[in-house]
């Protein structure tokens, strides 16, 4: 709903999975807005993302993030597996001068 407690307290809590997960509820009566980020702050959480989607020895960045951890490469790396020109972007290309 695009909206933020605006600093009221919960009214009710939910607790699922044997008391492993759960949520707050808040009343929407009394919810706000949520803030706009500024520039700054969506500049700072595209870097971030780009660290995540982008492998950097074909400098192309994903769509997605790139499960390096668990593979320790892409996926097209890991098994052979083709990946579809449509789940990245292209690395800028370089210009060289003469």
């Amino acid at each position: 709903m695009g909206l933020s407690p605006g600093g009221h307290e919960p009214v009710a809590r939910l607790i699922w999975r044997k008391g492993g997960r759960s949520a707050w509820l808040y009343r929407v009566d009394l919810a706000k807005p949520k803030r706009k980020p500024t520039l700054a702050q969506e500049l700072a959480l595209d870097k971030a993302m780009a660290a995540r989607q982008t492998y950097l020895l074909c400098m192309r960045r994903y769509f997605a993030c790139l499960p390096l951890k668990t593979l320790g490469s892409r996926l097209e790396c890991h098994d052979g597996t083709p990946a579809d020109p449509s789940s990245y972007i292209a690395p800028p290309a370089t210009h060289q001068l003469a």
